[in-house]
């Protein structure tokens, strides 16, 4: 059973008297300085010099400075630029200036898990995973609410990381919705295998291999659009709100048989052994060599796909329902 920890399982004291520097001004990065700060820690931002961040985190009234810097005045160093970026900053400008003893969190384990950033041994290496969006991480903290996150030690330096990592994710709102315990092999894994099986590679598909089949059945693409695509939303919020039993009790009799019957034929056991296989090449390292490789090259087949979904049809028969559904 997974170890939930919550508010009275974390203190804010570990932080107190120690500067954070948040590494990073992005949509993840920006709402966890809010927090933080509006936790009543000590924030500063750490920023390349004439970057488009800079502007708005001084606008904010955060002390902004470059990465090194930042780093050279930081306690703790939170990680939250992209993925792919992070190796070459960490190289030149987070890794060298740190102090012995601080404490350095990431908010995904892509690049530890993977050895492509190889932290010094004189430094607690931990990770705070909201499992939301940055948006949702402010909304939900000014709120009075948080959003879950998951919690990881890859490195114990001071003998104390998990309360250093549990005093983050409280500074964050996240021990206010529940924070679990893991690793950063299982994060890493499961993130990268959910988004590729399911929650972009699997939807995706799905809906659109849905469109397509309703399409040259020749139904009209805006009633194929709305079938499998805007009530796409509706279930899922069903899903999320009281879970798939739940939600097959908030639709027609009609709906549960159709599914209960037709679904498991659609999604079956060869759906399930490719999901595998893919789960596979995530946990070998195979994709993440992949990735790396593909990004180093300026990324050429992901912004070939990109405009491949750009162009499909289910994307130009939505922009004009999208018009319709929520204005220009």
């Amino acid at each position: 059973m997974a170890r939930v920890y919550t508010d009275n399982d974390a203190s804010l004291e570990p932080l107190k008297n120690k500067t954070i520097a948040v590494i990073g001004y992005g949509i993840q990065g920006r709402a966890q300085a809010m927090n933080l700060r509006d936790s009543g820690l000590k924030v500063v931002v750490g920023l390349r010099k004439g970057g488009k961040s800079w502007d708005l985190a001084v606008a904010e009234r955060f002390e902004v400075y470059e990465v090194e810097e930042a780093v050279k005045r930081a306690d703790v160093v939170l990680v939250l630029i992209p993925d792919m970026e992070q190796p070459k900053v960490w190289e030149r400008q987070i890794g060298p200036f740190l102090k012995e003893g601080a404490v350095v969190d990431f908010a995904h384990g892509f690049n530890i898990h993977y050895g492509l950033i190889k932290p010094p041994r004189h430094v607690d290496v931990v990770m705070v995973a909201p499992k939301a969006p940055g948006k949702a991480v402010r909304e939900e903290f000014l709120a009075g609410r948080g959003v879950p996150a998951l919690v990881a030690v890859h490195q114990d330096y001071s003998g104390s990381a998990l309360k250093y990592a549990l005093a983050l994710a409280k500074g964050i709102g996240a021990t206010r919705a529940g924070v679990i315990e893991t690793t950063f092999a299982e994060e890493t894994e499961t993130d990268l295998i959910g988004e590729q099986t399911v929650l972009v590679g699997g939807l995706m598909e799905l809906i659109k291999r849905g469109f397509e089949v309703l399409v040259e059945m020749g139904y009209q693409p805006e009633v194929a659009y709305f079938e499998v695509l805007n009530e796409a939303k509706l279930i899922m919020d069903l899903i999320w709100q009281r879970g798939i039993y739940g939600m097959l009790n908030g639709v027609s009799d009609t709906a549960k048989y159709g599914g209960l019957t037709v679904g498991p034929k659609v999604i079956d056991e060869d759906v399930k052994d490719k999901m595998r296989q893919a789960a596979l090449r995530v946990k070998s390292g195979e994709f993440a060599k992949e990735w790396v490789e593909e990004y180093s090259k300026g990324a050429p087949t992901l912004k070939r796909l990109m405009e491949a979904v750009k162009n499909h049809p289910i994307e130009q028969v939505g922009t004009q329902m999208r018009k319709l559904l929520f204005g220009p």
